[in-house]
């Protein structure tokens, strides 16, 4: 019965967006942000992003803003198009957590390292890092 209740509650976040949801400590925010990931969405995927993170794509990282990051995730998707993204291991603290995955698109793997935080009531994503495997 628990994990239907925390199935619903991640349905429902889905529709919600980032605000609400994050304050239920069953919470995984890496539910929607994978899901946005293996869509291809850079639009709502930057709903995640902090006002300012720090983007790395194939070892070229800058410190981007919010608009900036989406312009830069979007291009990154109509160049590889996502098939398939799985988280693979999680960890962190209440405030502060991370997650690694691994990303099937445009027929290459990549290696994605996701950090998160929790402020003002809601997390957001502060670094996000797409590296090709080697």
């Amino acid at each position: 019965m628990k994990k239907v209740i925390g199935y619903l509650f991640a349905v429902l976040c889905l529709g919600i967006g980032p605000s609400v949801c994050a304050q239920n400590d069953g919470y995984d925010v890496f539910i929607p942000i994978a899901k946005y990931i293996r869509m291809g969405d850079a639009e709502r995927l930057s709903a995640w992003f902090a006002d300012n993170l720090e983007i790395s794509i194939f070892s070229t990282t800058s410190d981007s803003s919010r608009n900036q990051a989406r312009q830069i995730v979007k291009s990154f998707f109509d160049s590889y198009t996502p098939r398939s993204f799985n988280i693979t291991h999680t960890a962190g603290r209440s405030n502060m957590k991370y997650a690694l995955g691994t990303l099937n698109a445009g027929g290459e793997i990549f290696d994605v390292t996701i950090f998160v935080s929790f402020k003002d009531g809601s997390y957001r994503i502060q670094q996000l890092k797409i590296e090709r495997r080697e």
